[in-house]
């Protein structure tokens, strides 16, 4: 499993990558596969049934229902994958507790702080039990503290054996990363080790490299 950093300044690709990965978009060349499979061309009901069952995304706005508890806001997924009832409570308790707010489940957006809410919102996307967590600017409207809280917080989800892929600006998240590939103008101009990587872990979830070795100026994504 790894832990990627995608860079790029605003209009530079990166977000359009990150929703080829997430299966959201198209690539027109290359190929993308996970697991050995070959994704990238797959019909949009295929695409999202991988995509329901392996992704999970965060994005910079915590995209959270006002007037709704935590664990309901947790439990949303499950819901249309079919999973109801007391599964479904415990499932959306345990994801709320493995990002520190099992004593806030029932408290509602206007109860809670960025930060909490951001740990929401990432509760949300791993309740499924994906094996990449997708996120777009995850930090983007939160202060230094809360941000350093939220990046420890990736730390321990990759620890566990989960790979992370987080589209950034900023140089201080992408130093959290172990790996940092690096867009401009739709191309990928650089892909390299971080400077201060983060620990090697043992913990594996089988989704493996979820990017390539990429060369510069490559656009497709494959693996």
């Amino acid at each position: 499993n790894e832990f990627v950093a995608i860079m790029g300044a605003s209009g530079s690709g990166k977000s359009t990558l990150m929703n080829i990965i997430g299966l959201l978009d198209r690539p027109t060349s290359g190929t993308y596969a996970i697991r050995g499979q070959e994704v990238g061309q797959l019909g949009k009901s295929e695409q999202a049934d991988i995509r329901n069952r392996e992704i999970g995304f965060v994005f910079q706005r915590f995209n959270l229902l006002p007037r709704t508890s935590a664990q309901a806001q947790v439990e949303l997924p499950l819901f249309y994958a079919g999973i109801t009832g007391t599964k479904a409570r415990r499932r959306a308790v345990d994801a709320l507790t493995r990002v520190g707010l099992g004593e806030r489940i029932d408290h509602r957006p206007d109860q809670l702080s960025g930060g909490q809410q951001q740990r929401v919102a990432i509760a949300r996307a791993l309740v499924t039990q994906p094996s990449l967590l997708l996120a777009d600017e995850p930090t983007g409207a939160l202060d230094s503290k809360t941000t350093a809280e939220i990046l420890d917080l990736f730390d321990e989800l990759h620890a566990q054996g989960l790979t992370l892929v987080v589209v950034t600006h900023e140089h201080s998240v992408a130093e959290r990363a172990g790996r940092v590939i690096t867009v401009s103008d739709g191309a990928i101009v650089g892909d390299a080790l971080a400077a201060q990587p983060t620990p090697a872990v043992t913990a594996t979830n089988g989704f493996g490299s979820v990017l390539p070795t990429l060369s510069p100026a490559r656009t497709a994504v494959a693996q």
